[in-house]
């Protein structure tokens, strides 16, 4: 592992006990909690999907789609984040699989999914380009990549870097949804936009910066 590398499995195992506190990370509140169940609702096929959540965090999106009956399998670098989605799901009486790894290099050998579920993950990747390759490459023939992303305070000149060596990540402060949509669209069929930042509900706020989910469809 890089320098890089592991300064950013660093931040985000510290960052996992309080992970949660933040509204749209929890999804303590109903209002949330429903308002991000609508979306995937709205995403995904009924199903049940093989659905793979990458840098899954504490869970919350890959249990509200355990609980829809989907096969979920997520990962994420920080062991502190893996523990508390089992913890979750074994409260919730679901069924889930969850692997410390890489989300831009999933540990799942050759399996391949219905869908690839994605959210603010791209802005702390090293190699974004490479993460899009790797995700795009593991849906099934008719498979969804989701991918929930934003450009957060609208930002733009100097970002301050969130870890040491920050400063050379390529989407450091968010990526827009128009570059973002660029990126992947050689690598799969259909790639449409859905912005996400005039629903506070989904928030527990309202937002002004730039909130979007890229929908991607895999080449036929």
């Amino acid at each position: 592992m890089t320098e890089l590398g592991a300064a950013i499995a660093s931040y985000w195992e510290a960052a996992s006990p309080a992970f949660d506190t933040e509204p749209d990370h929890g999804l303590r509140d109903p209002r949330t909690r429903d308002a991000w169940r609508a979306r995937l609702r709205r995403w995904i096929p009924s199903g049940p999907c093989d659905v793979l959540d990458a840098g899954c965090g504490t869970g919350s999106l890959a249990l509200l789609l355990a609980e829809d009956g989907h096969r979920v399998t997520g990962v994420d670098l920080a062991p502190g984040m893996v523990a508390r989605a089992e913890e979750k799901f074994s409260a919730a009486g679901v069924p889930g699989r969850f692997l410390v790894g890489d989300a831009a290099r999933p540990p799942v050998g050759e399996e391949r999914f219905d869908v690839v579920l994605v959210r603010h993950v791209v802005w702390t990747l090293p190699d974004p380009g490479a993460a899009l390759r790797a995700w795009t490459g593991l849906l099934r023939e008719g498979g969804l990549l989701v991918m929930v992303e934003g450009r957060w305070g609208e930002a733009g000149g100097d970002v301050t870097p969130y870890v040491p060596g920050g400063e050379a990540l390529p989407w450091g402060g968010g990526v827009s949804a128009r570059a973002l949509a660029g990126a992947v669209a050689p690598l799969a069929g259909d790639v449409r936009v859905e912005r996400l930042d005039g629903d506070p509900a989904l928030w527990g706020r309202a937002v002004s910066d730039e909130r979007y989910a890229v929908l991607a469809s895999a080449r036929a």
